[in-house]
């Protein structure tokens, strides 16, 4: 395994912008079908909604069933959000759209926060790096205008990850974060979304070691 000093690992989470793994991914569960006649997106589909069916509901991993038609919308909005966010579907401007004209993107670990176009800057590098993105949900909780999610960010590492120690090539290995993210909407847009991934976690299966050693103070 390629061994980066801590500050290393600090700069590259900050300067490769990873936090795009928690949107380039589209869910294994269903996406977001449209109530009544509209079609029922499930993986690899490219439709894009804007409420759910009591069925794809049902699906999902929800902590509470009894959501009120607000908070079904609001599920919806962060749903289509993660599919237009895909690889195999990547639609930045309706990622961008997806934001409140002030809404912002945090990335809590690394530090980044992006607004405006920039929320979509992410989108096209992740997909390069991790073609085959996409998460598994494990937990959904919605509370009125807040959408909370505990996942797993699963993908193949097959392209270049750039740091200021160099370029880690490839490997094809496997990557499987631990992740929560938190969207909070308002009249049906995201005006902040916070995103928590497993950066350990994540490099460890990218074959990087943190190098402890480095952040001891041998003075």
């Amino acid at each position: 395994m390629k061994s980066l000093g801590w500050k290393t690992i600090i700069a590259t989470a900050a300067v490769t912008s990873l936090a795009g793994l928690a949107v380039a991914a589209a869910p294994t569960q269903a996406a977001s079908p449209v109530v009544g006649s509209a079609h029922v997106h499930t993986a690899g589909g490219s439709q894009a909604h804007t409420a759910l069916s009591p069925r794809a509901l049902a699906a999902l991993p929800l902590t509470n069933r009894h959501l009120t038609r607000h908070e079904i919308a609001n599920l919806a909005v962060v749903l289509n959000a993660y599919h237009v966010a895909e690889g195999k579907s990547l639609d930045v401007p309706a990622f961008v759209d997806s934001f409140a004209e002030d809404g912002v993107f945090n990335d809590e670990v690394a530090g980044k926060t992006y607004q405006g176009k920039a929320l979509g800057d992410v989108l096209p590098y992740m997909a390069n790096l991790f073609p085959d993105v996409h998460r598994d949900l494990k937990r959904i909780t919605v509370n009125g205008d807040v959408v909370s999610l505990e996942l797993s960010i699963q993908g193949t590492f097959e392209g270049p990850l750039r740091t200021p120690a160099g370029t880690v090539e490839p490997t094809g290995a496997k990557v499987d974060a631990p992740t929560a993210d938190f969207w909070y909407l308002h009249n049906g847009k995201v005006e902040k979304f916070n995103c928590y991934v497993g950066y350990t976690k994540m490099y460890s299966d990218m074959g990087v070691n943190l190098d402890w050693a480095s952040a001891v103070d041998k003075h």
